[in-house]
């Protein structure tokens, strides 16, 4: 479907252009061919910008991931997944598997995390007794793992850093909090349809514990006024981030981990990785270039402020709404366009740190699906795609909200 999405980019940017020329802007086509040249040149200073901090952050999560801190995570959500996936027999390999790749998820481990994940569907497609339709907690799976986003989410930090954000880290606290209302929404919605009792004294009290977490953030940062909220949240933001850095040091040096080697060998990766992001960056950000040149982007996101404004509300948040409606599709795709909100709006603008949330609330559910089911041939998905979507709708808003709680 992205194919078909990106190609209708340019098209409609064409169309737009010729129009524009009809109109009286003969330079019309001057400006998107330039665009096209600048948006390809921009894509590349961003991702090779990116090189150093991707290798400095997967250097630290290989330590972290060898000195077991996976592991102790896994170790304490079990009770919890246990109820949530009540299909699974005790002692399961699928059971082990979900917790790895979700703890994984959590930490950013991408690369450990997708093997893990696709192993849990295998060792899920052996307690299906129908090959083609999926069960339960396979779709409970999908969700949780569509939902729920990295809690460090390195990559955002990097390209608010790359394009001049005062202070990188600020939209972190609201991404936790809009990453939790997506994944308690895609929990609560799929235990519905599917009739999981949640009335038990450990899924009572694990989401009590993280609802009241946020419900205490939320609570705490709306007394203060918006400077004060600019301000802590990011002290907030900078002691966590450094206190995970010390943990993944302590914990590595307690299993005797080679801590040097380890993070060179992480961040090796690190460089393939930065390397990896150019032809998607690039393919996205001329796409985007070519509707903004050609006046198609602001014509469209006119029409919609226009209906929000007609409702006598704040417009601000239309300006992130592209980032949202390709998220669900593409990864690459909705990364391309958080880049070019900020590139043109300010990486600090509102709009620009709504991008930057919407972006770090949910994962690609299309994709997730698509890669997960496939892997074992599942074709009849029930109903992951709509307590999946459920929860990415559920993400966007809360990302709407929190941004207008944060940063005013």
């Amino acid at each position: 479907m992205l194919n078909w999405i990106w190609a209708a980019f340019f098209f409609v940017a064409f169309a737009a252009a010729v129009v524009q020329a009809a109109m009286g802007r003969p330079d019309v086509f001057r400006d998107v061919v330039g665009s096209l040249f600048d948006s390809s040149k921009t894509g590349f200073e961003i991702a090779l910008g990116l090189t150093g901090i991707m290798c400095l952050w997967l250097g630290l999560m290989r330590v972290g991931e060898k000195g077991g801190v996976v592991e102790a995570i896994a170790r304490a959500f079990r009770p919890l997944f246990r109820r949530l996936f009540p299909g699974i027999p005790d002692g399961h390999p699928a059971g082990g598997a979900i917790v790895m790749n979700l703890s994984a998820n959590a930490l950013g481990l991408d690369n450990a995390a997708t093997p893990l994940g696709l192993k849990a569907m295998r060792e899920l497609q052996k307690l299906n007794p129908d090959a083609d339709r999926a069960t339960d907690d396979q779709i409970m799976f999908m969700v949780l793992n569509a939902s729920s986003v990295t809690i460090l989410p390195m990559t955002i930090f990097t390209f608010r850093a790359q394009l001049g954000a005062a202070d990188p880290t600020d939209v972190f606290v609201p991404i936790l909090i809009a990453t939790y209302c997506s994944t308690m929404c895609g929990l609560l919605v799929t235990a519905a349809v599917q009739k999981v009792n949640l009335w038990n004294r450990v899924v009572l009290g694990w989401l009590g514990l993280l609802t009241a977490a946020v419900g205490g953030l939320v609570w705490y940062f709306a007394r203060l006024d918006p400077e004060a909220t600019s301000r802590q949240s990011a002290l907030l933001a900078n002691t966590l981030l450094l206190g995970v850095v010390v943990l993944f040091l302590v914990a590595g040096a307690r299993k005797r981990v080679p801590l040097y080697e380890t993070f060179v060998e992480g961040a090796k990766e690190g460089f393939q990785v930065a390397i990896g992001i150019v032809p998607y960056l690039v393919a996205i950000l001329v796409a985007v270039g070519a509707l903004r040149a050609s006046g198609a982007l602001e014509a469209l996101l006119g029409a919609i402020r226009a209906g929000v404004d007609q409702l006598a509300l704040d417009t601000r948040w239309v300006d992130a709404l592209p980032t949202a409606l390709i998220k669900p599709l593409s990864g690459s795709g909705a990364r391309g366009l958080m880049v070019e909100t900020m590139k043109t709006l300010g990486a600090d603008s509102f709009a620009g740190r709504l991008a930057c949330v919407i972006q770090g609330s949910t994962e690609t559910t299309f994709y997730v699906l698509a890669v997960y089911f496939g892997s074992v041939g599942i074709k009849k998905t029930r109903h992951a795609l709509g307590c999946g979507l459920a929860a990415d709708l559920a993400g966007v808003i809360a990302a709407i909200f929190v941004c207008y709680l944060f940063f005013g």
